[in-house]
């Protein structure tokens, strides 16, 4: 397996528990119904959330997305934001997990009466899963990095279907990695409908320019809490940033890269459509600035 999700397997998870509408499950028995809207048409949100040091990293941002995405769909989940912490830390306990933990928190609109799309035949009660593994990027990614592939299909604009909405729904990114992978490459970069450097298929892009760091206005590419995140480093220590509209040429011609997401943090890229950036990776500025994000974790970790 490589990417940016790329990770060592951990006999750990073979026993850990699983939230299941308000459960502790096994593996075996987290089942959910064929005609639940999620399996059916991919109806739901989702979050992918990191313990770090006893602490889930920037749970309130990750929350309000949850419920921004829950609310744009017309899906009620069914508990309010201490429930739905509640449910995360309880299972977090079962485990007993502290570190190096990533989550994932699925939402679908729960089981319908029929295997259509109508979302007026779910039957009012959603279905939420949380799922908690021991499990870490691995070490090896930091100085191999990543290969992107710049895929033809492109990023979509809100009006069409909202990138920045953490749906369940992701066969267009699957579409793009699929291109990626048959071209030998680890990940999808993908372009806007003006062709503009936009994101990855799972991660948001960044790159480095003569000590500037770049990347996209936001408005076609994942809300990233980590693109956030390092978005406010750069302004909080006087790192040159530009957001804007930029052709792939000026990423392929990048003097570094990297890309950000929950389980990862800053992952290093080390080519761009066959083209090897020129530095050792990591570059300094990922470097730095992965140093920045740690310091950022451990601090919310202390609060």
């Amino acid at each position: 397996m490589a990417g940016s999700q790329d990770f060592a397997a951990d006999p750990r998870n073979a026993s850990a528990r699983i939230w299941l509408n308000g459960e502790m499950v096994t593996r075996e028995n987290a089942r959910v119904s064929v005609f639940d809207a999620g399996f059916v048409v991919g109806d739901g949100v989702w979050e992918g959330l990191r313990l770090h040091k006893g602490r889930l990293m920037f749970l309130d941002a990750h929350l309000d997305r949850l419920f921004e995405g829950a609310k744009a769909i017309n899906l009620d989940i069914g508990l309010d934001r201490q429930g739905v912490t509640d449910a995360l830390e309880s299972l977090l306990a079962a485990n007993g997990m502290e570190d190096g933990v990533h989550l994932r928190l699925m939402v679908t609109r729960g089981e319908k009466t029929g295997a259509n799309q109508d979302p007026r035949n779910a039957l009012g009660r959603p279905t939420i899963v949380i799922l908690a593994e021991w499990k870490v990027p691995s070490p090896a990614i930091v100085t191999r990095g990543l290969s992107l592939f710049t895929s033809s299909i492109l990023c979509t604009p809100a009006h069409m279907f909202d990138m920045r909405l953490n749906s369940h729904s992701r066969l267009n990114l699957i579409m793009a990695l699929n291109q990626a992978i048959a071209a030998g490459a680890d990940e999808a970069l993908m372009l806007d409908p003006d062709g503009y450097v936009s994101s990855c298929n799972a991660t948001n892009f960044f790159w480095v320019r003569d000590g500037e760091v770049r990347t996209s206005t936001g408005e076609f590419c994942f809300n990233g809490v980590t693109r956030a995140n390092v978005i406010r480093l750069c302004e909080a220590n006087g790192i040159p940033l530009r957001l804007g509209d930029f052709p792939v040429e000026d990423a392929r011609g990048a003097d570094e890269a990297f890309v950000t997401g929950t389980f990862g943090g800053l992952t290093p890229v080390r080519e761009i459509d066959g083209r090897a950036l020129p530095l050792t990776l990591p570059g300094p500025m990922t470097a730095r600035l992965r140093t920045l994000y740690e310091g950022l974790k451990d601090a919310e970790a202390a609060r």
